[in-house]
C-alpha cells in the first residue's frame, strides 16, 4: 500500500552487499545506483529476483502469518530449563493453523501494519473508529489510485514526518490541476526542524529536498499550518468532518473537511511476542540498548552507532529483534541499518562470534541534529554531532559536544580530522 512512494535513499543504499553478490552471479544488473526507486521498484527489481534465487526460494514461505511465539510447553512465567525448550510459532495459512518449532527467532515483522492513532496521547480520538472510512493512515496514493478521493475536496494532514511531507506535496500537485482541492496541516509539536531537515547539508539529497519543498509549501501560504494541535475528537456536521483538538489557547475546531491523512507514525505489535522475555525500551518499545541512541525526544541525528547481535538480543536466549521493529516507535530507521543488523545476528547464530561482533555501519547524516535540552544544531555547528560515524571533516563527537558547540563554547574535545 505504499508501492507508489519514491524513497529518498538511492539504489546504492537500498541493496544489501551479500544479496547483490548472489544476484549478480545470475546475471542480474544493479539499477543505476544514484536513482531513487519507488517501493514497487524495490519489490520488482530487487526483492522478487532475490526471492527466486535457488539459495533462498526453498526456505521462503509466503502467505503465512505468525500470530504468536512462545516456548514449547512454557509460558513467560515458567523458568526451570526453558532455554532447552524449542520455540513454538503459531502460523496461520490458507490451509489452516499449524505450530512450528524453531531453535531461534528473529523478529523482523516491522511496524507498518500497526499505525499510531490520530488521537493525542497514543489513543484513538473520539470518532476515529466511526469515521475510519474517511481516514487514511500512512501515505495514500493521492496522485494515482486514490486521486478521486482527494481531488476537489478538503483534506487534513496530521503529522510532522516524511510521510506527512509526501502527502502534502502530493496534495499540492493535485490542487494545481483540480480547483477546490484544499488541505490543512496539523502537527502536535511547534518545532518543525525535524521535518524541514538539513537541506543541502543532508547526505541524502532527496531527503533534504523533501524537507525543503514542504517548508517552501508551508511558507507559501498554500497550506494552512496549525502547530501545537493535539487531536481529541472527530465529529460530523452536515455530512462533513470537524476535527477538534487541544491547543495552548484551548479547544480548537478545524473544518469542515472531507478526508483525513493520519501520517502519525507506527508502533510495534507487541502481542506477537507477549509470552517471551524481552527487554524493551519503556518509551520507544524497541530494543532497550538502542533506546537512548535513537529517542527523538533526545536527538534526531539520523545516525546511530554501529550495533549488532548483542544489542539486539533479549533475556530470552535465541530471540532477536531486527529491522524497524528494533527501533520501536522511533522514525529514523534506514535499510542499511537492518542489513547490518541481520548479518550480525546470522553470524552469531552460525557460531561465528568474531564476525558477528565486527559490525560496520556508516549512515548518511541528516544535516540537522536535535540534542537534549531542545537545542537544534545545523550548518557548521552540526559537524560531528551526536556520536557514531562522523562526517568527512570531523571526528565522531558526543551529544555534550554538540550542545557545547551550539552554545558557542569549544565543545568536549573532538576536533577536525587530520
Amino acid at each position: 500500500d505504499w508501492g507508489h512512494v519514491r524513497v529518498f535513499t538511492p539504489w546504492r543504499y537500498c541493496v544489501d552487499r551479500a544479496a547483490r553478490e548472489l544476484l549478480e552471479a545470475t546475471g542480474w544488473k544493479m539499477p543505476d545506483p544514484e536513482t531513487f526507486p519507488t517501493a514497487d521498484d524495490l519489490v520488482a527489481l530487487y526483492l522478487e529476483p532475490l526471492a527466486r534465487l535457488p539459495e533462498l526460494s526453498p526456505v521462503i514461505e509466503t502467505g503465512a502469518r505468525v500470530t504468536g511465539i512462545s516456548r514449547w510447553g512454557a509460558d513467560k512465567v515458567r523458568g526451570g530449563g526453558r532455554e532447552a525448550r524449542p520455540f513454538m510459532l503459531v502460523v496461520e495459512t490458507a490451509g489452516g493453523i499449524r505450530r512450528d518449532r524453531a531453535r531461534a527467532v528473529i523478529d523482523a515483522s516491522g511496524t507498518w501494519r500497526t499505525p499510531n492513532p490520530l488521537g493525542a496521547g497514543g489513543i484513538a480520538a473520539e470518532g476515529e473508529a466511526e469515521f475510519a472510512d474517511r481516514i487514511a493512515y500512512g501515505i495514500p496514493d493521492i496522485l494515482g489510485r486514490d486521486r478521486a478521493l482527494y481531488g476537489g475536496r478538503a483534506t487534513l494532514v496530521a503529522g510532522s514526518g516524511h510521510s506527512a511531507a509526501n502527502a502534502l506535496l502530493d496534495l499540492a500537485r493535485v490542487a494545481d490541476d483540480e480547483p477546490g482541492t484544499t488541505f490543512i496541516w496539523t502537527t502536535r509539536g511547534t518545532d518543525l526542524v525535524r521535518i524541514y531537515g538539513g537541506g543541502d547539508l543532508d547526505a541524502l539529497p532527496a531527503r533534504g529536498e523533501l524537507g525543503s519543498d514542504v517548508r517552501d509549501l508551508a511558507e507559501s501560504g498554500r497550506v494552512q499550518l496549525v502547530t501545537g494541535f493535539a487531536t481529541t475528537a472527530i465529529r460530523e456536521e452536515d455530512g462533513r468532518l470537524i476535527v477538534e483538538g487541544d491547543t495552548a489557547d484551548g479547544l480548537r475546531r478545524i473544518g469542515p473537511i472531507d478526508r483525513i491523512v493520519a501520517a502519525t507514525g507506527q508502533r510495534p505489535d507487541l502481542s506477537l511476542t507477549r509470552e517471551l522475555r524481552l527487554d524493551l525500551d519503556p518509551w520507544l518499545e524497541g530494543v532497550r540498548a538502542l533506546g537512548p541512541l535513537i529517542d527523538p525526544n533526545e536527538h534526531s541525528c539520523g545516525d546511530v552507532p554501529p550495533h549488532g547481535h548483542r544489542e539486539l538480543s533479549h533475556p530470552e536466549p535465541g530471540v532477536y529483534t531486527v529491522g524497524i521493529k528494533s527501533y520501536g516507535r522511533a522514525p529514523t530507521f534506514l535499510l542499511l541499518t537492518g542489513y547490518e543488523q541481520v548479518r550480525s545476528v546470522a553470524a552469531a547464530l552460525a557460531g561465528d562470534v568474531a564476525s558477528a561482533d565486527a559490525v560496520q555501519l556508516v549512515l548518511p547524516e541528516t544535516g540537522v541534529c536535535t540534542v537534549p535540552g531542545g537545542v537544534t544544531v545545523t550548518g557548521k555547528a552540526f559537524a560531528g554531532c551526536c556520536g557514531g560515524p562522523a562526517p568527512q571533516a570531523a571526528d565522531g563527537c558526543c551529544v555534550a559536544d554538540a550542545e557545547a558547540k551550539a552554545a558557542g563554547r569549544g565543545g568536549c574535545g573532538c576536533g577536525v580530522a587530520a
